[in-house]
């Protein structure tokens, strides 16, 4: 069932419906691609409104969506008066709310945006013209590049240099960020990455998603502020970094199997190696196994590690079977003009 309820509002609307300042028009690049502003948001009323207002001033003609994921507060009446476009997605979570704006929003370039004010608007030409460009699938808006002013709280900044670590060491890439907010997509990326986590993880899936099936990924610093007095961040530093590690292994294992499943093999063998070699050297010098359940483990632990290489082996083959037929297909919706209308 389709669970994101969609609401349709313009700069045409009344005074009472839209503020004078979110429809006021500026010069905006050069390009007939329509631009949306996407943006989750769950209890932002603080800074919501000047988030639209900002946005809508770098990009008068863009179309701006707040996906309200039941804010309690009046973050949907500020966003409304500001002149944005309302959704609701009732399953909590950040990752549903991507999910639901993705599948519903229609648009050759998307730019998804954090509705806390932490980011800033004027950095967005540069955001998306790799994309305008099509230089590139994705656009990250880099908190961590040198460049980059950015303002962490010191629990964030482990947590985000620590999953860096993690994915660069695992897909052996120099990222600078995988958990920024900031980020710009084509059609084609936004229509055909198959999402699947729920909460704040989303960031980390669509980056792995992207790197496992060959999009194009630019970084561009951008700055990220402290947020407003009276405002509080919803990650929860434990339970959602857990759920991130928990996404990038299980993502290792689903876009590098043979890795994933080798590694566990090895680390299997080496362990029956230890009991194995003591058995085997007291066997030679008595002619006896008197650790015989040393010996049933060392047995064991080095057939699990050959059949987890095994599977490792089947698994890659039949993924790179299916990596080929997605390519395929996505050769073929290229070929295959858009539906009128869309």
């Amino acid at each position: 069932m389709n669970q994101t309820i969609l609401e349709s509002k313009d700069c045409n609307s009344t005074p009472a419906q839209a503020s004078a300042d979110s429809c006021t028009r500026t010069d905006e690049p050069s390009s007939s691609a329509r631009v949306a502003i996407v943006i989750p948001c769950y209890n932002e009323e603080l800074t919501i409104g000047k988030v639209v207002r900002d946005f809508r001033a770098e990009l008068p003609n863009a179309q701006i969506y707040v996906f309200d994921n039941n804010s309690e507060d009046r973050t949907v009446e500020v966003a409304r008066t500001a002149g944005a476009r309302i959704a609701f997605e009732r399953r909590q979570g950040k990752g549903y709310v991507v999910q639901g704006m993705f599948r519903d929003v229609e648009s050759d370039v998307y730019v998804m945006v954090d509705g806390d004010g932490t980011y800033p608007a004027a950095k967005v030409h540069e955001l998306i013209a790799p994309v305008l460009n099509g230089e590139a699938d994705m656009v990250v808006g880099s908190r961590l590049m040198e460049r980059s002013q950015s303002q962490f709280k010191a629990l964030n900044q482990i947590g985000n240099q620590f999953f860096l670590a993690v994915i660069n060491m695992i897909f052996g890439l120099r990222l600078s960020d995988i958990l920024s907010g900031y980020r710009a997509f084509n059609r084609e990326f936004v229509k055909n990455i198959p999402l699947r986590t729920g909460g704040f993880e989303t960031e980390t899936e669509l980056t792995i998603k992207a790197l496992a099936r060959g999009y194009r990924i630019v970084e561009i610093p951008a700055d990220l502020t402290a947020r407003p007095e009276g405002s509080h961040s919803k990650i929860r530093i434990l339970h959602d970094g857990r759920l991130i590690l928990t996404t990038i292994l299980a993502l290792f294992r689903d876009y590098k199997p043979l890795t994933f499943f080798g590694a566990v093999g090895l680390f299997c063998i080496g362990l029956g190696l230890i009991p194995g070699t003591i058995v085997v050297i007291e066997f030679i010098k008595t002619g006896l196994v008197p650790r015989l359940p040393s010996a049933v483990l060392a047995v064991g632990l080095v057939l699990s590690g050959f059949l987890s290489i095994t599977a490792g082996l089947v698994i890659h083959t039949i993924a790179r079977r299916f990596q080929d037929l997605e390519h395929q297909l996505q050769v073929l919706a290229r070929e295959t003009p858009p539906r009128k209308g869309s």
